[in-house]
């Protein structure tokens, strides 16, 4: 009985599994609607540089680069993104009071409600924005829109392992009210 029930279990994990992996996030659409802000968050190749294009595309009108180094700069990115130093000044704000996706969440959270913005749209990566989501669902509840806007990425299976793990594990941690 116990081993029937560990199997099952094992069997549910890994068609989770299946499904996560098949199922990244996506892109937002082109018809998407505007929203006050976005929330980028550090980590992946082509978060900040798909933030600033929505930004210059004026599909929002200020961007929190959340979990960045202190040590980073706006001077920094300006160089990196090989140019848009006016843009970058005006309407980026570097935050880096955050230093995992709850805490992303709970920065934005002070971030949005300062500003007092009312929709957001989340941007990373595709292996990375279920649990993103999830966290910022949880921390933002109903006060703001959030529209996902997925960078698309090609994880490897460590990474969509190790993400997909997380996820689950967030989700028992809240199950279960720790």
């Amino acid at each position: 009985m116990i081993a029937r029930a560990a199997a099952f279990l094992l069997l549910l994990y890994a068609l989770g599994f299946v499904m996560f992996a098949f199922t990244l996030g996506k892109p937002a659409k082109a018809s998407a609607a505007q929203t006050d802000a976005a929330v980028v968050l550090t980590g992946g190749s082509g978060r900040i540089e798909h933030a600033v294009d929505v930004l210059r595309e004026g599909k929002v009108r200020r961007v929190l680069v959340a979990g960045a180094d202190p040590a980073v700069t706006k001077a920094d990115l300006g160089r990196r993104l090989n140019g848009g130093r006016r843009l970058l000044q005006c309407c980026v704000d570097l935050g880096s009071e955050s230093v995992d996706t709850r805490s992303n969440a709970e920065e934005a959270s002070r971030w949005l409600a300062r500003h007092r913005f009312g929709s957001v749209r989340l941007i990373t990566s595709d292996w990375h924005m279920r649990r993103a989501e999830y966290e910022f669902r949880k921390v933002l509840s109903s006060k703001y829109r959030i529209v996902p806007d997925a960078v698309r990425s090609e994880p490897s299976f460590l990474t969509l392992f190790g993400e997909y793990n997380k996820y689950v594990l967030r989700r028992l941690a809240v199950w279960a009210d720790l």
